[in-house]
């Protein structure tokens, strides 16, 4: 029997539209290995939005995005619209997404590929074989807690304040998540936190040594956050999935991200409560190569793997994804970014067409 998704289709700015052409051919011929049947709906987002409606995201394409199973996002902004204010530049639209979807956890991989392994700043040996998912809760935390600003004093001097807080429905949530993100992996959870001096930290341990008592198949491990970022340095091997807030999570991503060398070639998922997830690359929309055939289209393609695994529990269809990007690599066939001597050198439409014949 086949299945069938509703997929909301962003492609917004710069290399957008290019990339996700690729993601989008690779996802209908998976579909027909799997029997899977995806119906695509094509919105306006970030700068593309702007000059069609004046909004970086409109009411229209909030409203797709929420009658969708999933959203696939490619890239947003360029130099066209850097002097617009704050409120109306692309990257508001982004954010407005995530509100109006209401995403709260933030899923990013950090897997070397064998094949790139030499362009990691690490030894060879230290790095072969990571494979590490980061957890990150994007909706609550020291960015969005109250009160906040800079503020003066009756002195007339000048204080700035920001407020780290977490209730436990926020910490269950974003656990919840990362248990689950776990078990679909090896079975690992590490929770970094700050509890020797934190007491939001020490609620946030409470609630993730409470939960992992409903996940008895998951390895429950607690690190505090300066020796998390350490561990990830001298033996990130150890890890396997790691759960953590706003602030440690955006600076802990970051870094396990570059432990692949490779920033541009990696996914990410943003999921909710309920409803469609977001599904996007990590890198940008590189205005100066767009539209001329340079652009690498493997993390679009590897988000839509991810909105498969993640947001659709379609796991043999993102199993297949994976490997024909894998088999692509073996061949030797690269894009400029990923070029190495004596590989094949191909733009964004052949190494769509390489991915195609990967998946037979």
């Amino acid at each position: 029997m086949t299945k069938q998704y509703r997929i909301t289709l962003l492609p917004g700015d710069g290399i957008g539209p290019e990339i996700m052409t690729v993601a989008v051919s690779v996802l209908k011929r998976v579909g027909e290995l799997t029997r899977l049947q995806f119906a695509f709906k094509e919105a306006l987002v970030g700068g593309a939005a702007i000059d069609a409606t004046g909004n970086p995201l409109p009411e229209e394409t909030l409203a797709v995005c929420k009658d969708s199973d999933a959203v696939l996002l490619a890239a947003i902004g360029g130099y066209k619209w850097d002097t617009l204010p704050n409120a109306q530049r692309p990257e508001r639209g982004l954010l407005n997404l995530r509100a109006g979807l209401e995403l709260f956890a933030n899923l990013r991989p950090a897997t070397i590929l064998p094949q790139l392994i030499d362009a990691s700043s690490l030894k060879r040996e230290v790095v072969e074989g990571v494979d590490i998912m980061v957890v990150r809760e994007l909706t609550g935390g020291i960015y969005f807690g109250q009160p906040r600003g800079i503020f003066t004093s009756e002195t007339g001097e000048r204080r700035g304040v920001n407020t780290m807080v977490y209730s436990e429905s926020e910490i269950d949530r974003i656990g919840r998540v990362a248990f689950e993100t776990a078990q679909k992996r090896q079975g690992r959870l590490c929770s970094v936190d700050k509890s020797n001096v934190l007491e939001v930290s020490q609620l946030w341990r409470e609630r993730m040594t409470q939960l992992g008592g409903e996940y008895p198949d998951v390895e429950l491990s607690h690190l505090y956050v300066d020796n998390a970022a350490m561990q990830l340095v001298r033996s990130p091997k150890q890890f396997d999935t790691i759960v953590t807030g706003n602030l440690f999570g955006d600076i802990l991503s970051d870094a396990a991200a570059m432990l692949t060398g490779s920033i541009g070639m990696l996914p990410s998922a943003s999921l909710g409560a309920s409803g469609p997830g977001l599904f996007e690359p990590v890198h940008g929309s590189a205005p100066d190569i767009a539209g001329q055939d340079k652009a690498n289209p493997i993390a679009q393609v590897l988000s839509a793997a991810m909105m498969l695994r993640y947001g659709l529990n379609e796991p043999e269809a993102a199993d297949r994804i994976e490997q024909a990007v894998q088999k692509v690599l073996d061949a030797g066939y690269r894009t400029g970014d990923i070029m190495s001597e004596g590989m094949k050198p191909v733009g964004c439409q052949a190494m769509g067409e390489a991915l195609l014949a990967a998946l037979g």
